[in-house]
């Protein structure tokens, strides 16, 4: 996974990752809509983030995914390998006789794919979702050790 720090945050970046599906904006950290993707302010988790880390046993992902229950997030994985993490949050019901101040909470769809490694055990993943943090797990398999080369000595 790339290492790279944003200039904005210092989250890491995915823009030369060969596993991230995400389409890089260069627009995407300034408070304007960018062209290349129009979004409104109460659009969804269009921004969710989402950390990658890779341990000696798995690959592991966590999103914080605030205010959402576990039925309103889809975890999936395609045939080739791609781990794709979608939702939605609802807008809330208006009332007529209420009177908003202020809306900065986003509603709406969210989506993010990540190709996995060749080296994942595709049917062994898992998810859970606990206090808004979304966590998959999925496993490694063994690296396959190399044949061990044993010299025989020649008698004669």
């Amino acid at each position: 996974m790339s290492m790279i720090p944003s200039f904005f945050g210092n989250r890491r970046s995915s823009i030369f990752d060969p596993f991230s599906l995400d389409v890089w904006d260069p627009l995407k950290d300034f408070p304007f809509p960018s062209p290349s993707f129009p979004r409104d302010e109460n659009s969804a988790f269009v921004n969710t983030r989402i950390d990658w880390k890779e341990t000696p046993e798995a690959h592991v992902f966590k999103a914080d995914l605030p205010g959402l229950r576990k039925e309103e997030v889809k975890v999936q994985i395609e045939d080739d390998r791609v781990l794709q993490i979608s939702g939605e949050r609802n807008v809330e019901k208006e009332d007529k006789n209420d009177t908003w101040h202020r809306v900065e909470r986003s509603s709406g769809k969210f989506s993010r794919r990540f190709r996995l490694p060749e080296n994942t055990k595709m049917n062994q993943v898992k998810a859970s979702m606990e206090n808004g943090v979304l966590t998959v797990t999925v496993p490694k398999e063994e690296a396959v050790k190399k044949p061990e080369v044993k010299s025989i000595e020649i008698s004669g």
